[in-house]
């Protein structure tokens, strides 16, 4: 079989090392990938938005099957138009992406078919925004409606920040076209947790949960990320929450989406907030999350390929999903800077230290070859991650392994997984 992903993250890096791992592929290709990637597939140097080249690129390399790992070409319609080409695809189609495409729509779906999450209000225009400001309670939360990669959510203590933030979302257009339409809603405490799962339209496998740290600085300071590090299992998901998520979230937004004519094949993400009132959703994503699909492939037994292509058949209950009865803890090594500003083609030294080590990963995000060798290449470069009988020992070899890594303008947070301590 030859497999085609689309993606140049580390959650890419971390899908094609699972796919790697499958008897079934023969030949492993990505676009556009990175330089951890391209060690372990062939990748092509195509843009994951230029679809009608990764369609060309698939038929002429007879590609059997393809993995959408992004959100902009998975909300773009990416998988439509492989079907379209007759090529089998893993991905939720344009309908269904809108799940994570537009947080106006996923959160007047949960209104509609009761599932429980934060009260809120959808609105077109700054000025409405601004009235409702007028009478709202405070701390509040601000969305922008569409994809900000992660970033396109303000948490406002004051009513004067709320008005900033109106400002920068809808009118100065800080995310982009993202906030065209912005979502207010009451602000929520408590836990959270990432719970991944497997759909095929009807079905829904629960994967191991995770738990993701956004601020960029200890202490969950500073401005938000797209992940800094995470750590699975948490040990604040327990067998209660499961069964009440089993019960009210999970299945009920499958069959709501089915409802809806919006069938959903794929991966969702749901973002839990463990409130005293019980767990609500935060937010939905419609792929594999990053930095968490790098400590809960690591520990999924299945073979990768089998599980997506029961999603794509829609025969996802006959897999049995299983993972490891242990812990893995990813620390992101970044550009001092993120996500404001830094520098990129800073050479990175040590990535070989990696090799051959059981239980331990590299997964590149922000990396590029040069002549020179690997260089840093955006704001998250790697995502150092390992396992460990217990959380504790994860976070150790985690901390420990990424001693191994060296470049310049390195930075991380030394608190990940700190939270496992308080459970």
């Amino acid at each position: 079989m030859k497999v085609l992903i689309v993606g140049s993250g580390g959650r890419e890096h971390a899908i094609a090392m699972s796919v790697k791992k499958s008897s079934r592929v023969e030949k492993l290709y990505c676009a556009p990938g990175n330089a951890g990637i391209a060690e372990i597939a062939e990748c092509a140097p195509i843009g994951a938005m230029e679809f009608d080249k990764l369609v060309a690129f698939a038929k002429e390399k007879e590609i059997d099957f393809v993995i959408v790992g992004m959100d902009d070409p998975l909300v773009g319609g990416l998988v439509d138009k492989m079907e379209e080409a007759g090529i089998s695809t893993f991905g939720p189609r344009k309908n269904a992406a809108i799940l994570e495409g537009s947080k106006a729509f996923s959160k007047d779906l949960m209104k509609k078919y009761q599932i429980p999450t934060a009260a809120y209000e959808n609105f077109d225009s700054p000025e409405a925004a601004l009235q409702y400001l007028e009478t709202a309670k405070f701390p509040i939360v601000l969305k922008a409606d569409g994809l900000a990669l992660g970033k396109g959510v303000l948490i406002c203590n004051t009513k004067e920040e709320a008005i900033e933030g109106v400002k920068s979302i809808m009118m100065d257009k800080h995310f982009g076209d993202a906030g065209n339409r912005m979502v207010i809603e009451e602000f929520m405490t408590g836990r959270e947790v990432s719970v991944l799962s497997f759909v095929d339209g009807k079905t829904i496998k629960i994967m191991t949960s995770a738990q993701d740290h956004k601020r960029a600085k200890d202490g969950d300071q500073g401005l938000n990320t797209g992940g800094m590090g995470t750590f699975s299992p948490s040990p604040f998901y327990t067998e209660e929450v499961d069964e009440f998520c089993k019960k009210y979230i999970y299945q009920a937004t499958v069959d709501a989406m089915a409802a809806e004519g919006r069938a959903f094949k794929g991966v969702i993400f749901f973002g839990l907030m463990l409130t005293e009132d019980g767990p609500k959703v935060l937010e939905y994503n419609a792929r594999f999350g990053d930095p968490e699909a790098q400590v809960v492939l690591p520990r999924m037994k299945n073979d990768i390929i089998d599980v997506m292509e029961a999603c794509v058949e829609g025969t996802l209950d006959q897999i049995d999903l299983q993972f490891e009865d242990n812990a893995a803890v990813c620390v992101v090594l970044a550009s001092d800077g993120y996500p404001v500003s830094y520098e990129k083609g800073k050479v990175i030294k040590g990535l070989e230290n990696f090799n051959d080590k059981d239980g331990y990963y590299c997964f590149h995000a922000g990396t590029k070859q040069t002549p020179e060798g690997i260089v840093t290449n955006g704001g998250r470069v790697l995502g150092v991650t390992a396992k460990g009988a217990t959380l504790q020992e994860a976070r150790k070899n985690a901390y420990e392994a990424t001693k191994w890594i060296d470049f310049d303008n390195k930075y991380m947070r030394n608190d990940i997984g700190k939270a496992i301590d308080e459970a």
